[in-house]
C-alpha cells in the first residue's frame, strides 16, 4: 500500500473520530432520549411508549444521582427505621428514597403493569387503568452497604413485556433473562453513568450536570475476549467450591508461561461489574457451602447485568448453566453467578464439567 493511500486512509478515519467526537462531547451532542428516538424512527410500528419508560428511568437515575451527592450534607446517610430488606440485607435511608423514587417515576410514565423491587416483598402494583405493557425489576440502590464510605454505588434494571391480558400478576415478571427487551444500570461514581443493552447493542450515557441530560459517550461497548483482572470476596474462600478454589489459585499462582490476574473487588455489583465491561476480566459471587442457592438476586441484578455483558460479547453462568435461561420460580430467588469475558468465565465452566466428570 502506498504512503499516499495510506494517509488518504489515516485522514479520513481522523475525519469520521473528529465528526463523532463532535456528537459524543461537542457542539452536537446527541441526548439519550434522543439517540431512543433516533433509533424508534427505524420502527414504523413503535408508538413511543418504550422511549417514553426509558425518560421515567432516566428521571429516576438523575434524582437519585442528585441524592447521592449530598447524602452527607442533608443527613440520608445511616440505617432506616426498617432494619431488613426482602434479602436480609440492611437497609438504609438512602435505599429507601432511591426504592420511593423509581416506583414513583415508574409509575407515572403509565407504561408500566407492574414492578418488582429489591425493597419490597410483593410486587408493586400499578391501578388497572394505568397499566402499561411493560413490567420492570429494579433493585434501586445497588451496593448500599458502601453508602457511608463514599464508595460508587448504583441501579439496576431490567425491562420486559408482560404476558398477560387482563390485571398484571407476579407471573408477568417471572422471566427468563433472555426476553428481556432492554436491560442495564446506573452507576454513581466520579461521573454518573447509565449504561444501557437494547436491540443487543450496549452504549454508555454520561450525566452532564450543566445540561442536566444524559448525553452519549460510549457506542457498541464491546467486552474484551480476555481480561488481567478477577473479581470475588475472597473473605469466602473457606466455602467455596473446588472449581472456584482452582480457578483463584491459578490466577494467584499461575503455572510457568501463564499470566496470572489481580484482585480487584469493591462489594458493590454494579461498580464491579461496569469495572469487568470497561477493563475485561471476570466478576465471581459463585454458590457456596454459606450460600448454596447463591446469594443475589436472579430477576434484579442478575438477569439485566447478565444481559448486558453478553450483549458486549461477555459471557454469565452459574458455572452450569447459562444466567439468561434460568425462569426464576419467585421475586426474590437467589443465583450464583460468574460473569465476564467470555475466555475467563469459559475457563471456569470447564473446571466444572472437568471435576463433574472426574467425581
Amino acid at each position: 500500500v502506498s504512503t499516499q493511500s495510506t494517509w488518504g486512509v489515516e485522514r479520513n478515519s481522523k475525519k469520521e473520530m473528529e465528526l463523532k467526537q463532535e456528537h459524543l462531547t461537542g457542539s452536537d451532542p446527541i441526548t439519550m432520549t434522543r439517540h431512543l428516538l433516533m433509533s424508534q424512527q427505524t420502527h414504523p410500528e413503535a408508538h413511543g411508549d418504550f422511549t417514553l419508560l426509558l425518560a421515567s428511568i432516566q428521571l429516576a437515575c438523575k434524582y437519585v444521582s442528585s441524592k447521592v451527592r449530598r447524602a452527607g450534607l442533608v443527613n440520608i446517610f445511616g440505617l432506616a427505621d426498617v432494619n431488613k430488606n426482602t434479602s436480609g440485607d440492611e437497609v438504609k435511608k438512602l435505599d429507601v428514597l432511591a426504592n420511593e423514587i423509581f416506583i414513583n417515576s415508574l409509575r407515572s410514565s403509565g407504561k408500566v403493569a407492574i414492578l418488582g423491587s429489591e425493597e419490597n416483598d410483593a410486587p408493586v402494583e400499578v391501578e388497572i387503568q394505568n397499566q402499561g405493557k411493560y413490567v420492570v425489576a429494579f433493585d434501586p440502590l445497588d451496593g448500599s452497604s458502601n453508602i457511608d464510605a463514599n464508595v460508587s454505588i448504583g441501579s439496576i434494571f431490567g425491562i420486559w413485556k408482560r404476558k398477560s391480558t387482563g390485571p398484571a400478576t407476579v407471573e408477568d415478571l417471572l422471566q427468563r433473562g433472555a426476553d428481556q427487551v432492554a436491560a442495564g444500570y446506573c452507576v454513581y461514581g466520579s461521573s454518573t453513568e447509565i449504561v444501557l443493552c437494547l436491540g443487543g447493542e450496549v452504549n454508555c450515557y454520561t450525566l452532564d450536570p450543566s445540561l442536566g441530560d444524559f448525553i452519549l459517550t460510549r457506542t457498541a461497548i464491546k467486552i474484551p475476549k480476555r481480561g488481567a483482572i478477577y473479581s470475588i470476596n475472597e473473605g469466602n474462600a473457606g466455602a467455596w467450591d473446588e472449581a472456584i478454589t482452582k480457578y483463584v489459585h491459578s490466577k494467584k499462582f499461575p503455572e510457568p508461561g501463564q499470566k496470572g490476574a489481580s484482585l480487584r473487588y469493591i462489594g458493590s455489583m454494579v461498580s464491579d461489574v461496569h469495572r469487568t465491561l470497561v477493563y475485561g476480566g471476570i466478576f465471581m459471587y459463585p454458590s457456596d457451602k454459606k450460600s448454596p442457592n447463591g446469594k443475589l438476586r436472579l430477576l434484579y441484578e442478575c438477569s439485566p447485568l447478565s444481559l448486558v455483558i453478553e450483549s458486549a460479547g461477555g459471557r454469565a453462568s452459574d458455572g452450569h448453566r447459562r444466567i439468561l435461561d434460568i425462569v426464576p420460580k419467585t421475586l426474590h430467588e437467589r443465583t450464583g453467578i460468574i460473569l465476564g469475558s467470555a475466555d475467563d468465565v469459559a475457563d471456569v465452566e470447564r473446571l466444572y464439567t472437568e471435576l463433574k466428570k472426574t467425581n
